[in-house]
């Protein structure tokens, strides 16, 4: 999977299956960090990661489902890749916990190695691109 060039209908689809009460956290205290309550709040992240990194691509290496259809528990390990600006190659890895309520998703707690992302905002901070040092959306 990647983020680009069909970010927008894959984020649109990932937003259609969402609650309006969205809950979704990623780690640290950089751009892309912080928690989100709102659908809005989240489609608003979502956007600022593909113009953040929009050559990232993601890979799901292994997943878990657990639970009933009211209470739905899936666990996702997935790596990532992109390039810094000096064209060095960006690696990451995680696992999110997305939970689900009949089939709509209602949090997403993203686990991934927040100092490589750090390296990476911190990178494209240093090339003029002002977003990736702006504060975290959060709500």
């Amino acid at each position: 999977m990647t983020l680009s060039p069909n970010r927008t209908a894959q984020f649109a689809e990932l937003l259609a299956s969402c609650s309006d009460g969205i809950s979704h956290r990623f780690g640290g205290d950089h751009a892309l960090g912080g928690q989100r309550h709102t659908k809005v709040a989240l489609a608003l992240w979502l956007d600022r990661l593909g113009r953040l990194v929009p050559e990232l691509r993601l890979s799901v290496t292994d997943m878990w489902v657990k639970g009933w259809p009211w209470s739905t528990v899936v666990f996702i390990r997935w790596t990532g890749a992109a390039t810094f600006p000096d064209g060095t190659p960006y690696r990451q890895h995680g696992v999110h916990i997305v939970t689900l309520r009949w089939g709509e998703v209602t949090a997403i707690d993203a686990n991934e190695d927040s100092q490589a992302v750090a390296e990476l905002l911190t990178a494209l901070a240093a090339t003029g691109m002002a977003e990736a040092a702006a504060d975290p959306i959060t709500s």
